[in-house]
């Protein structure tokens, strides 16, 4: 869709590759590297990786916590765009995302200055100032006040979510939609959003360089379109022409809900929660002053959904996927056939084993959630969510420990959990522990693989 937007203003620029996109291989750099060059631009992109240039885009690499690189990197670019965060990596790193995004964009005002840029421009969040701020809208404020603290005029837009393929914020409300009928959300559902579509923040974020009244301001950019975020998922879920059904918890706390999305949606835990944080507190335009300097048609909510979903069809991101010996599609059929094969061998206590403690009351309310658990598990495994693997896994190592203890007899000479089995229900509970055995493995393996099988919107 960039290549089809056309810039109203442009610059000349004064050398080749004077213009810096930073990020340029991530959601907002890739589309924005696209758009210039197809608007006659010349580009260097920054990334931690070396790449092959492309017509119009040079590649430079750096670590941007590598000062010297970063330094060389920058001679020569006259106007760069910061694009940068930290959220993404292992545990220890996204704990302290907000330190490394302050350290990152210290060391790109000090390059930027030494190299001489003329120009910063920096996509941020739509923050409220006057709220105590999550720990990712406060760091993306700080990281624009870092910018801004040197003698280079920084342009900052604030944006509130943004809707696109691959797009964070976007996959792990869709994903839900997607895969659950039945919500269970904490009350940050109820907060307001302006919802914006990607190919409008990089048009907002292209018209910037000839708009000279943008140098050194602060601009919020939203979609023409205010709603909750239950709002924003009903939309979603009438595209698709799903019903949707809510269930509102107020004590789900942003540390609880980073987990379910984690266990539900390809999007990490580590990415969830400082988004999630941002989604506890209203991200509505209260200045529009960008429109009057920058026109545009933005489009609506629905617009947007739409063209993300036709652009995710035909062009679903790329994944490296681990080499295995085992493939997921067969450990998916292998652990759905192992648990309807548990479920069947379950109900042989009432049918092959004549012990009567099969029929007390606990005995009773066990197997009914045992029951509840296979049966929930193979409708969430079917969506395909970690969850469902987990519940599998928990699910055949319980009852793998249930039957290896009523066969307990066979080694030791005495029962643990009912009277001594018959030698049939004994033959049983040994086949029942191998079926067990193979969901465990099955379910392990699963619970691993399917975030290498699904990004941010890849389907299986």
């Amino acid at each position: 869709m960039v290549g089809q937007i056309v810039i109203s203003d442009k610059i000349a620029q004064s050398n080749p590759y004077s213009i810096m996109v930073t990020g340029s291989t991530g959601f907002i750099g890739s589309r924005l590297v696209s758009l210039l060059t197809s608007n006659g631009y010349t580009v260097t992109g920054l990334s931690r990786k070396k790449l092959e240039d492309s017509k119009n885009v040079k590649y430079v690499q750096a670590d941007v916590f590598d000062k010297e690189q970063l330094a060389n990197a920058m001679i020569g670019i006259e106007v760069a765009y910061y694009l940068l965060h930290s959220m993404e990596g292992s545990k220890s790193e996204w704990q302290e995302f907000a330190s490394r995004e302050r350290i990152q964009a210290q060391n790109f005002l000090d390059a930027a200055t030494k190299a001489g840029v003329k120009r910063i421009i920096y996509l941020g969040g739509l923050v409220n100032d006057s709220l105590d701020l999550s720990p990712h809208m406060k760091s993306r404020k700080e990281v624009g006040e870092i910018l801004s603290s040197g003698s280079i005029p920084v342009t900052e837009l604030r944006a509130s979510l943004i809707i696109g393929a691959q797009g964070g914020s976007y996959a792990m409300l869709r994903y839900l939609v997607e895969r659950l009928p039945i919500m269970v959300c904490p009350s940050w559902v109820k907060s307001l959003a302006q919802p914006i579509a990607v190919d409008d923040v990089i048009f907002y974020l292209a018209e910037c360089l000839a708009k000279n009244e943008t140098e050194g301001g602060i601009f919020e950019i939203g979609g023409p379109d205010k709603m909750t975020y239950e709002e924003l998922m009903r939309v979603y879920s009438s595209y698709l022409n799903k019903k949707l059904f809510i269930l509102q918890i107020p004590f789900l706390t942003t540390r609880l809900s980073s987990y379910w999305v984690d266990l539900i949606t390809p999007v990490k835990a580590s990415l969830a929660r400082p988004l999630i944080d941002s989604l506890v507190h209203d991200t509505v335009v209260t200045d529009d002053k960008i429109t009057k300097i920058i026109p545009a048609k933005l489009k609506s909510v629905r617009e947007s959904i739409e063209i993300a979903t036709d652009e995710m069809k035909s062009s679903p991101p790329r994944a490296e996927l681990k080499h295995e010996k085992t493939g997921f599609k067969i450990n998916q059929k292998l652990i759905q056939i192992s648990l309807i094969a548990l479920a069947i061998i379950g109900t042989s206590y009432y049918w092959l084993d004549d012990r009567p403690e099969v029929y007390q009351s606990l005995w009773l309310i066990g197997a009914s959630a045992w029951y509840v658990t296979i049966f929930a598990s193979i409708f969430l495994i079917h969506h395909k969510t970690r969850l469902g693997y987990f519940m599998a896994g928990l699910l055949s190592w319980v009852t793998l420990a249930i039957w290896l203890f009523d066969n307990f007899y066979v080694v030791f000479q005495t029962s643990l959990i009912a009277s001594q089995p018959s030698d049939l229900m004994t033959i049983r509970n040994f086949i029942g522990i191998v079926i067990a055995s193979i969901t465990v493995i099955a379910s392990h393996n699963l619970f691993h693989k399917v975030i290498d099988y699904q990004y941010k919107g890849r389907s299986i």
